[in-house]
């Protein structure tokens, strides 16, 4: 038999929620169970996630474009040469920066231009200005009829070039949420769902 909680319990789970306290932390300082906790928090994810699509708009104006890797720095066992982003055993997401605004992140099976393209085509206006990385993932843009896209070269270390051409605005989102998941030890692979 379920039973409910009481308002001023809900509430408790809701900020900790909000101020990022896991749920075994949650279930020990509110005497919940932490599978109920987690419960809860799997609702309020998805509540946020039905906001966000009903807010849905094509992204216009200024976008910078960037894929990420996520996963492990090492595996047990693994004693080769230790690869970093494009070629590892990491799970790809993509992520979309309208500066000044939203970010959108998708986990995608890999970073071809087939893939990028078609989430870029779905998610932003064709009068947006795109801003990449020089990833060839990105290359054909003007192609499918992006006018203006500009990339920075990030292997000649070239981060910025002047005149707001760069993608420092997804890199530091990246930065940001692996520094957050780190905290959760990380994140269950896409494969594995």
């Amino acid at each position: 038999m379920k039973r409910k909680i009481s308002l001023y319990i809900l509430k408790k789970v809701i900020r900790h929620y909000c101020i990022d306290v896991d749920a075994t932390k949650t279930s020990l300082l509110i005497g919940l169970n932490r599978k109920t906790v987690n419960r809860y928090y799997m609702l309020f994810r998805l509540a946020i996630f039905e906001h966000q699509n009903q807010q849905f708009e094509k992204m216009v104006g200024e976008i910078e474009c960037d894929e990420s890797y996520f996963g492990a720095k090492r595996k047990r066992g693994f004693r080769e040469k230790h690869k970093r982003g494009r070629g590892t055993q990491k799970q790809p997401v993509f992520g979309l920066f309208k500066r000044q605004g939203r970010v959108y992140t998708e986990i995608v099976s890999d970073c071809k231009k087939r893939t990028l393209q078609q989430i870029i085509l779905v998610q932003v206006s064709l009068e947006s200005v795109m801003q990449t990385d020089g990833w060839r993932g990105c290359d054909g843009l003007v192609d499918v009829g992006y006018n203006r896209h500009f990339r920075v070269n990030h292997g000649a270390n070239e981060f910025s070039r002047g005149e707001g051409i760069h993608i420092n605005g997804i890199e530091s989102f990246w930065s940001s949420t692996k520094r957050r998941l780190a905290k959760f030890n990380g994140v269950i692979p896409f494969s594995r769902i």
